[in-house]
């Protein structure tokens, strides 16, 4: 799968899903983009899945997303927390499907 993490995602995070293509916001050129904008980029690319703290994406963007969206409910977003959510994004990423807005909570 080619996962986009967010600005708000530890970079770390990426090496933690293995098995997958995964690039930061900031390493494929989206760091300036918003929201809509990066969402839209994201297809173009042919990312599937981008994976986010920003719990407000999904109030903010239409309901047919053009991508997956994974938000990730936790009290901060420190490496060490983004870290307990990998068999939890590496099972999601088996099932997911275009479109689809997940949360995942700790």
């Amino acid at each position: 799968m080619k996962v986009l993490l967010d600005e708000s995602v530890p970079r770390r995070l990426g090496f933690e899903l293995t098995g997958h293509f995964v690039r930061t916001a900031q390493s494929a050129g989206f760091s300036s983009l918003s929201n809509g904008k990066l969402l839209q980029a994201m297809l173009d690319e042919g990312f599937e899945v981008l994976v986010t703290f920003d719990q407000n994406l999904p109030y903010q963007q239409n309901v047919n997303l053009p991508v997956a969206v994974i938000v990730l409910v936790a009290p901060n977003n420190r490496f060490e927390t983004a870290k307990q959510f990998v068999p939890q994004l590496l099972e999601t990423f088996k099932t997911l499907t275009h479109g689809q807005l997940i949360r995942l909570h700790l």
